[in-house]
């Protein structure tokens, strides 16, 4: 959208807001304030919902598991999508978002991000995946999401990217779109704009706060990207190159098809996760679990290789060298990396790194999410155009990669010439050391590179978070519990850089850790091994 083409919506909107706060002014009521929204006249705007809520207990989605309730204050509730459409094959399109606004408003704003390939609209709470307590809603916060253009069957249907428009709006035009139109309709409803924008997600999620820094530099104050898919194309790559090697490695059932739940048994992972910790656990001065100084570790399975028959206490030459080849990345015939190694960490031998590559199909049937999740989503997504028909377990190196481009080019948030932002706005990067989809060293890369390109002292701005142990987001044998709503808003408003953010997690009860900016680890000095204070960021 051009700059005269963003501009006339909110002079049309400020406009309307001059017209409204005269009847605003007779009855300010918020449930008056919050009908009047449907005529905003935002272009091409399809209202959904627009009603006061009364404080209470948030609803629990289907399926969640019970837990105590979340009051969230009196606010109002608008959803709408920027033009709606229906594609050939029947899918909703259009940029989708809800906007919750709280009567009693503490001048903030928070984007909250996606996941997946989105498709799905997510309450706006401001929950922030667990990293805000309480929800931004409940704290006074205006809220908003959106489903990134189009509603799918799940966050995993790929049946949009037939569409181009979709893809654009995937990929960053719901982003641009729904960040315009919730600043327009904060400002109509409170008759001023926020004092301060943040934009928070992971995942997905992690990759729009990336777009939102690259794309929106003077929209957001503060950005926190959390596990970022800031790759996605390569990151479907990565997935095909997981199956094919560790179809290669495993044992055939009786129609000759491999089954790759076998290829490594739980009881082979687990071996590999207690050896990793044996030899790295006390590099940063505690055995205790977690492995901080991931860069010292350098683990090399081949230690594990059985000196003769396979025993439960080995692994034989081809299981080492899949491990390896799993672990190290797909590359193209003449070496060359297409995506990023995966650091040896303690989530190896649990449960969500077995279903990330193995699944646990007793048959040749594939159920591991690099193919239920990743296969549609390079067939119809990083794929340009669709091949519906491709079989990803025929996918050449050499020659296939070349279909992602034009995905890669228009999807990916890897730019770091992020000047504009570095000097207004604050970044704040985490990702799982056990993340077991995206590799954090992709992640380290990338800010690796921020000081090149932007220049300046890169953690004067942008910061960045490793987690010993943590899977995906969240999970894992971590202190993955914490709070990067107070962190980045303690950076923005108060000054005050998170040297350190202190963490807790169900895997280790009572005990808590710092998590420290990037290149420094936690290092034990010597005290209560429970207490993060017990604990300095250094080097």
């Amino acid at each position: 959208m051009g700059a005269i083409a963003v501009r006339l919506p909110i002079v049309l909107a400020l406009a309307w807001l001059a017209c409204a706060t005269a009847g605003a002014a007779q009855a300010s009521e918020a449930g008056d304030r919050c009908a009047a929204l449907r005529s905003f006249p935002w272009p091409k705007l399809q209202v959904e919902a627009d009603r006061l809520v009364a404080a209470g207990p948030a609803e629990t989605p289907p399926g969640a598991p019970a837990t105590a309730p979340v009051v969230l204050p009196e606010h109002c509730l608008f959803r709408a999508v920027i033009s709606p459409r229906v594609s050939a094959a029947g899918q909703r399109l259009g940029v989708g978002f809800e906007l919750r606004l709280p009567t009693d408003w503490n001048g903030r704003f928070v984007f909250e991000g996606g996941g997946g390939l989105d498709g799905v609209l997510n309450p706006a709470l401001g929950g922030l995946g667990g990293r805000s307590h309480p929800p931004a809603l409940a704290q006074g916060f205006a809220v908003v999401t959106t489903d990134g253009g189009h509603r799918g069957a799940s966050l995993m249907d790929a049946r949009f990217a037939f569409d181009q428009q979709a893809r654009i709006d995937y990929a960053y035009g719901a982003l641009e779109k729904t960040t315009w139109a919730a600043k327009a309709l904060i400002q109509a409803y409170y008759g001023r704009e926020p004092a301060h924008s943040y934009f928070i997600g992971c995942s997905n999620g992690g990759r729009q706060a990336l777009i939102a820094a690259e794309r929106l530099p003077l929209e957001f104050d503060g950005i926190v990207a959390g596990d970022p898919t800031f790759r996605l194309a390569w990151t479907n790559v990565d997935q095909v190159w997981n199956e094919i090697v560790l179809a290669r490695g495993a044992p055939r059932g009786p129609d000759g098809r491999p089954i790759v739940s076998r290829t490594l048994s739980e009881g082979d992972l687990k071996l590999v996760a207690d050896a990793v910790l044996r030899q790295c656990d006390g590099l940063d001065g505690l055995k205790d679990g977690m492995i901080n100084d991931f860069r010292a570790c350098r683990f090399d399975p081949a230690v594990l290789t059985c000196k003769g028959a396979k025993t439960d206490q080995c692994l034989t030459v081809l299981q080492v060298r899949t491990l390896k080849a799993l672990m190290g990345g797909p590359h193209d015939s003449r070496g060359h990396a297409l995506y990023a190694a995966f650091p040896y960490d303690t989530g190896i031998g649990g449960r969500a790194f077995r279903q990330m590559h193995f699944g646990s199909s007793a048959t040749g049937a594939l159920d591991a999410a690099d193919a239920t999740l990743g296969f549609d989503s390079l067939r119809y997504y990083a794929f340009t155009p669709p091949d519906p028909s491709f079989d990803p377990m025929t996918f050449d190196f050499d020659r296939d990669t070349a279909r992602v481009l034009q995905t890669s080019k228009q999807n990916d948030a890897d730019a770091t010439f992020l000047t504009t932002f570095a000097k207004r706005g604050k970044l704040l990067l985490y990702h799982g050391l056990s993340d077991q989809g995206l590799s954090p060293l992709d992640t380290v890369a990338w800010y690796g590179r921020l000081a090149a390109t932007t220049g300046s002292d890169t953690s004067a701005w942008a910061r960045l978070y490793l987690v010993p142990g943590m899977t995906h987001c969240a999970g894992g044998q971590a202190t993955d519990e914490f709070d990067v709503l107070k962190a980045i808003q303690a950076w923005v408003e108060d000054g005050a850089a998170p040297d350190r953010i202190v963490a807790r997690g169900k895997a280790f009860p009572g005990v808590t850790r710092p998590l420290c900016p990037y290149p420094k680890v936690a290092r034990y000095q010597g005290g209560d091994p429970a207490s993060e204070k017990s604990f300095a960021c250094r080097a």
